[in-house]
């Protein structure tokens, strides 16, 4: 793109396509009644911590968005033990989504796929395919999980042998998956930023039901990774995709409003049209490890009149 005012044209024709047309019949004439469907924005349930269940969905749907990701409900991380999804409350669950107009676009576990020691490797893997479990009774595509890194680690990239072991979790939760409709996404994350050391991991992996979660965050502000270079070498991988803006450099830096910040989010949008990207554009506002940002009323509102409006209608936002 040459500038902005052409990429805000783009994407303008882009995140709104397809059109759907319906044939209107009238005594006189036939009308045709142009309804433009909804831009695929989603939001983590991490960014709202204390909201409740029907509030959730319910300012999902007045801002426009499509999905929420399940990241935790009321601080709480250990999502298939809650009574929010127990066997006789899922299915109104079920139903109060549906209602909303909204999907699950994913349900985000935190097993960690580095780990060696046995039994806390057994179970690690064990809560990733409870969540698997989840994900096929609510419907939802993904489940995220982590390569991870120990404490203990000081170096700067994992070694073969830690990315053979999150392969091998990789493959093995990706058997599990397959026949439950779902694919599990390693998130771009702690050891695992780097577009060299997660297209080793993804191709060692070597499974139609394992993918990349994309955050696009880490990438940047971790690995110093262009936006169109890591799309052009896990493009193939990515799934799902996290965006949130910050200020400062490297690992010091503060989380701030859409587009308040230096990560070049226009850019990582722009890269994932230039694929053909189908997922969501998720914000994922971390209210729960950082309780000092803004409010989620304040963030989530907001990351939905930028991408939603300033990029779907740019001149709603007198930005052309």
């Amino acid at each position: 793109m040459n500038n902005r005012r052409q990429f805000l044209q783009m994407l303008s024709s882009a995140v709104l396509a397809p059109m759907v047309f319906a044939e209107i019949k009238t005594d006189k004439a036939k009308a045709v009644e142009a309804k433009a469907s909804k831009i695929p924005l989603a939001f983590s349930t991490l960014g709202c911590p204390a909201w409740e269940w029907n509030k959730i969905l319910d300012f999902a749907a007045q801002h426009g968005f499509s999905a929420i990701e399940l990241r935790g409900y009321g601080g709480k991380m250990d999502l298939p033990a809650l009574p929010l999804f127990a066997a006789d409350r899922i299915e109104q669950t079920k139903k109060e989504i549906r209602a909303s107009k909204l999907q699950i676009a994913c349900v985000s576990s935190s097993a960690q796929m580095y780990v060696e020691d046995p039994a806390k490797r057994a179970k690690e893997l064990a809560d990733a395919r409870r969540f698997i479990d989840l994900a096929a009774a609510l419907g939802a595509p993904y489940v995220r999980v982590f390569g991870g890194k120990a404490e203990s680690d000081k170096s700067p990239m994992p070694s073969d042998e830690t990315k053979a072991r999150v392969a091998a979790g990789l493959r093995e939760l990706g058997q599990y998956a397959g026949p439950h409709n779902v694919t599990v996404i390693i998130e771009s994350h702690d050891h695992f930023t780097s577009s060299a050391t997660l297209k080793d991991v993804l191709h060692a992996a070597d499974s139609e039901h394992v993918g990349l979660l994309w955050d696009a965050h880490h990438t940047f502000a971790t690995s110093n990774e262009d936006p169109e270079f890591t799309v052009e070498q896990l493009g193939s991988w990515i799934r799902h995709t996290h965006l949130k803006d910050s200020t400062g450099s490297g690992e010091d830096r503060k989380y701030v409003l859409t587009g308040r910040g230096n990560v070049p989010i226009h850019r990582q949008i722009e890269a994932l049209l230039s694929i053909d990207y189908k997922g969501f554009y998720c914000f994922e506002w971390e209210k729960v490890w950082h309780p000092d940002i803004d409010d989620p009323e304040v963030a989530i509102a907001d990351y939905a009149r930028v991408v939603g409006q300033c990029l779907g209608d740019a001149r709603a936002c007198g930005l052309m």
